[in-house]
């Protein structure tokens, strides 16, 4: 019994040791088995008659018309021509080429290669932790924007002036199922007007969700849910919207009796997001202190509702008010590591170490005198935050223009660069220099983080799921910003060079057959002569061995 358990824990490492070695010797047997062949054929060229068939190939090469070369290089280049649409497609469509995906998927086992590293190695941390597997996996998930805008007096107006749709089919039956989820809550008690409202949510037609609205209050006055989908899509204006989510919130404590004690959680919910959209509105109307104590009593009077990240939108009107103290208060309580991430919490963090020393900030000084503690402090969170999401530089420097936000947004994509940028750029550029320091520094993260990108700096690897989720997200109008930057196969580009290359031949071939004719002679006469310089090089070499 010893035995055996002292040789278990051996032999892996001695299978992973004659694997490594299996590999490392494929190489010289390759390159000894090429030798082999060059060898067989150089002994035996005399029994194959190699020389009479290369004068043989070659007089028939001469006898060729021009016609030949001309089918030969159309072909060619037809082929080359198919072979690269057909790689261009499958790359626009699956991100990567069809040549590549086949070599390495098959040829490369048969030729020895290493396998793929399994998906916990993959994504471990710097510190090689296989929990931020789990992590990765959940920022793969599509969250509600805590700042979403209103469907009737912001998206509505948008589509009114631009005829654009702003929001995506699958991001507002994202809405939709949300709401079901968190007002509705168990289908088997629901009462007569939550049925209707359920009907409701999953209607496509803005307009025939705001009659089965009304179909709603019509059998209950006091239908909550209903007024806040009037709230939502009918209002034309904040103000508007503000009446009818008080009206909802009136209600919603008429039906639990007092809004202390709510009845069930769905009512919970209710409350909670009828006074959180009223804080918005408060905002959006200029009540900034009175929004901003709405969300702290409501974070202090439903603290266990985390999830709803009622504190970007604190962070945002403290931000507006200018109250930095306070916004350094808030993300000391959830800039912390156990907590899941956010662009709002990365750049703001930035934007406040940015601030303090940014209106001083000049590149050059910097570069003759080196940064300073507080400079280096900024520096970094701002490598932090680009790390955290890569996009959002752009937007809050106007490389890119900006679009309405999504409802959902994808953690660390394209949808949360665009939700956090439409919101915060004022704050940055109420900042003096903010913009300047973020400019000069925000490219200096790309070289800090591994590529491939297989491990993080500062965070877990980036999740390749954000192109395909934003693009479900972000309407068609927008160019979706992609990270990292997919370069072109090498199989693309040889087959584009290979179908320009032969396309040229025939058409040299076809306006000047003649000429071609005597370039191709001309080539395998050299050739030819390099071959006959050669071998009597060797043989005056031999010669001179002898003497």
């Amino acid at each position: 019994m010893a035995d055996s358990s002292g040789r278990n824990p051996q032999s892996p490492g001695f299978t992973e040791k004659l694997k490594s070695w299996l590999c490392w010797s494929w190489t010289y047997i390759c390159a000894l088995w090429f030798a082999m062949v060059l060898t067989m054929v150089y002994v035996l060229r005399s029994p194959l008659k190699l020389q009479e068939t290369v004068n043989a190939a070659s007089v028939f090469l001469n006898t060729l018309t021009p016609k030949f070369y001309v089918a030969l290089t159309g072909t060619s280049s037809l082929i080359s021509g198919l072979i690269l649409i057909f790689e261009w497609w499958y790359f626009r469509k699956y991100g990567t080429s069809f040549i590549e995906q086949v070599s390495v998927s098959h040829l490369r086992p048969l030729l020895g290669g290493v396998e793929n590293s399994s998906s916990v190695g993959l994504f471990s941390s710097v510190n090689g932790d296989t929990d931020c597997y789990f992590l990765f996996l959940s920022e793969c998930k599509v969250w509600r924007n805590p700042l979403n805008l209103f469907r009737g007096a912001e998206y509505s107006r948008y589509t009114w002036v631009t005829g654009k749709e702003p929001l995506t089919y699958y991001d507002m039956n994202l809405s939709a199922q949300d709401h079901q989820t968190f007002f509705l809550g168990d289908t088997q008690q629901l009462r007569p007007e939550d049925s209707v409202m359920q009907k409701a949510w999953r209607e496509r037609n803005p307009q025939a969700r705001i009659r089965a609205a009304y179909q709603a209050i019509e059998l209950n006055r006091e239908c909550a849910a209903a007024y806040v989908l009037l709230a939502e899509e009918e209002a034309t204006t904040i103000t508007e919207a503000e009446r009818l989510f008080k009206q909802a919130l009136k209600s919603g404590r008429k039906l639990s009796h007092c809004h202390t004690y709510i009845a069930t959680g769905k009512d919970t919910n209710l409350v909670v997001y009828i006074k959180r959209r009223l804080a918005m509105c408060a905002r959006k109307l200029g009540r900034i202190k009175e929004a901003v104590k709405m969300m702290r009593d409501l974070m202090k009077e439903f603290p266990l509702l985390g999830m709803l990240n009622i504190h970007e939108n604190l962070l945002e009107a403290l931000l507006e008010l200018q109250a930095y103290a306070d916004v350094q208060a808030v993300l000391a309580k959830y800039d912390d590591i156990s907590l899941p991430k956010s662009a709002t919490i990365c750049y703001t963090s930035a934007l406040l170490k940015a601030r303090a020393v940014s209106d001083k900030f000049s590149p050059e000084a910097a570069s003759r005198r080196g940064l300073s503690t507080a400079e280096m402090n900024a520096v970094e969170a701002i490598h932090r935050a680009v790390e955290f999401n890569p996009h959002v530089p752009k937007y809050l420097l106007e490389m890119k223009s900006l679009i309405l936000p999504p409802e959902h947004i994808l953690k660390r994509g394209d949808s949360e660069a665009v939700a956090y940028a439409f919101f915060h750029l004022q704050h940055w550029k109420r900042a003096e220099g903010a913009l300047n320091l973020l400019h000069c520094t925000w490219e200096g993260t790309f070289r800090i983080i591994p590529y491939p990108l297989e491990k993080g700096h500062l965070f877990y690897p980036y999740p390749g799921c954000t192109e395909t989720a934003d693009r479900e997200l972000l309407p068609s109008f927008h160019e979706v910003s992609v990270y990292p930057k997919k370069e072109l196969p090498f199989f693309i580009l040889f087959t584009a060079g290979l179908c320009s290359f032969c396309a040229m031949l025939a058409m040299l071939t076809h306006q000047f057959p003649e000429l071609m004719g005597v370039f191709v002679k001309a080539v395998s006469i050299c050739i030819e002569s390099t071959q006959l310089l050669n071998s009597q090089d060797k043989h005056f070499f031999v010669l001179q061995y002898k003497n």
